[in-house]
């Protein structure tokens, strides 16, 4: 008998690892996955911080397991990945969230931001889905439905001053996404990307290019960001879905933000 309700729809076994989850979106989808029943697995570099959002999805009655590690690392990944499948029983909903977004112009040559964004956004993103992705099918065989949900950014579509290299990342991870369903949703692993606008987290903060610095103010002004909390509904929506159903492609912007 299922154990499932509509109020918590991921009770059960459902097993929720996030990836950057000690601030921002990641760590309000843990608090908002825990809320709807799942066990969280949460990730990240920040022990403190990591710490900090367990304990408040533990005060509220949830469960969570702490792993720090460095998405770019793919040892400390896969470490990670050992400690959910001996202490959880494996993972069947990842939500690969870790980014990182320094616009700069190109002909600045700010290389080692360039090499950041690339290490973090696509080697991150890889090794967090070699790391688990067998985790995810074993779950699928056995439940009938595993999840791999990704961020992207409307960036992966439009074009915007100075996000050259961001948006390549983005663009990447969008069309991965699109070829991974091919291979993983014949065995019942959901693939979904997000695709959101700007949205109010301490990503803005560390930007360095004065440019792109006063477009983020200047849009504050006029514009009421989505908050982490938005997206986290968003992904706790995709995860609820009937196994039957894979929305695999979800923009979340601004009301007032055309594109």
């Amino acid at each position: 008998m299922s154990t499932q309700s509509p109020a918590k729809p991921l009770t059960g076994r459902r097993v929720a690892v996030i990836t950057g989850a000690s601030s921002g979106i990641d760590a309000a989808t843990a608090e908002h996955l825990a809320g709807l029943g799942a066990t969280v697995a949460i990730l990240a570099r920040r022990a403190e911080r990591l710490d900090a959002v367990s304990s408040r999805i533990e005060k509220r009655g949830g469960t969570a397991l702490t792993l720090v590690a460095d998405v770019s690392d793919a040892a400390t990944v896969e470490s990670a990945a050992d400690r959910v499948a001996t202490e959880l029983e494996g993972a069947d909903l990842l939500f690969n969230n870790a980014g990182l977004m320094l616009p700069a112009p190109v002909e600045d040559r700010p290389t080692g931001q360039w090499r950041r964004q690339i290490d973090i956004n696509i080697t991150g993103v890889m090794n967090v889905i070699g790391a688990f992705v067998s985790q995810l099918v074993a779950s699928a065989r056995v439940r009938g439905v595993a999840d791999l949900i990704t961020t992207s950014s409307i960036a992966a579509r439009n074009v915007f001053p100075n996000f050259a290299v961001y948006s390549g990342t983005k663009v990447y991870v969008t069309h991965l996404s699109r070829h991974l369903r091919v291979g993983l949703g014949a065995k019942n692993v959901r693939v979904a990307v997000l695709e959101p606008g700007i949205v109010e987290t301490e990503l803005q903060s560390h930007v360095t290019d004065e440019g792109a610095r006063e477009w983020s103010a200047g849009s504050k002004e006029t514009v009421e960001w989505p908050t982490p909390h938005d997206i986290a509904e968003t992904v706790g929506f995709i995860a609820a879905l009937p196994p039957r159903v894979n929305l695999q492609q979800a923009t979340v912007m601004p009301t007032h933000q055309a594109s």
